[in-house]
């Protein structure tokens, strides 16, 4: 029934994606409820998930984009400072 740190940050992983069982599910709050940091862990995780989640949802189609001439620009000066 015990559970190391590191099963415990596989179960948090899967757990936030509904791929853990029930009973992975109350070994793990056991285990975050004695152990302070996968606990941070399991916050952290949530906190990043979100912010992923929010970024993936982003429309970038409004965002600026560089036209063709300033593209090739760039691309010859980088070519430039390779070859000296």
């Amino acid at each position: 029934m015990k559970l190391t740190c590191d099963e415990a940050s596989t179960i948090c992983d899967k757990s936030q994606y509904g791929e853990s069982k029930l009973w992975e599910k109350i070994k793990l709050n056991i285990h975050l409820f004695l152990c302070k940091k996968c606990g941070l862990y399991a916050k952290q995780n949530k906190v990043m998930s979100t912010c992923y989640q929010k970024l993936k949802e982003e429309d970038y189609s409004k965002a600026p984009q560089l036209e063709q001439e300033e593209k090739e620009c760039m691309e010859q000066n980088l070519k430039t400072k390779i070859e000296s």
